[in-house]
């Protein structure tokens, strides 16, 4: 049994104790990631609860040689996408895809991930309507959901504060104060 599936055995029945999901587990060198999400959203509260009993538990059963640092997180707005459960988990969202060097499709898409299976994605991107990219998963090399944060303000239109400095800047009724020389001793 890999190390890998030794941590997750001990790390996915602590988490579902704790009223979260497991969204990745990961070892890269020294450092086990571990990311947990949940329909509401995950709250500082829910991380330290998880990174405690999952250190004791990690303690305890030892399932990694050695040393490493434990990162408990949430998977965060922009959800970095590894496998085929996230995948499937984003179908329908914005997503942005960094294929591997030489794709002779390209190299990076943004566009909605229409769907998700075992072998690979289906992508429909702005550049080529109606012509979605299939893209196995091997020659993905990293994928992440896209936030969008909304329409941008049209000019002139931004907060009441920036209005009236804006206003007051162009339209000046009175003459600009500056401090002379006395003034300012």
């Amino acid at each position: 049994m890999s190390v890998s599936q030794r941590v997750r055995d001990v790390v996915e029945p602590i988490v579902a104790d704790e009223g979260v999901e497991l969204f990745d587990l990961e070892q890269a060198g020294s450092v086990l990631r571990i990311t947990i999400d949940h329909p509401d959203g995950i709250d500082i509260d829910a991380i330290a609860r998880v990174t405690r009993a999952v250190s004791r538990a990690l303690d305890e059963h030892d399932p990694i040689a050695g040393t490493y640092i434990l990162e408990v997180s949430s998977p965060g707005l922009e959800r970095p996408l590894r496998t085929p459960a996230h995948f499937r988990w984003a179908a329908g969202r914005e997503v942005a895809v960094k294929t591997v060097p030489g794709h002779p499709a390209g190299r990076r898409f943004t566009g909605t991930l229409l769907s998700a299976d075992v072998d690979g994605i289906t992508l429909d991107t702005a550049d080529r309507p109606g012509e979605p990219i299939e893209l196995p998963y091997g020659e993905i090399e990293k994928a992440r959901t896209v936030f969008a944060w909304g329409p941008t303000p049209k000019p002139g239109k931004g907060p009441k504060a920036s209005r009236g400095a804006a206003t007051a800047a162009a339209n000046p009724t009175t003459p600009p104060t500056t401090a002379t020389e006395d003034e300012a001793s």
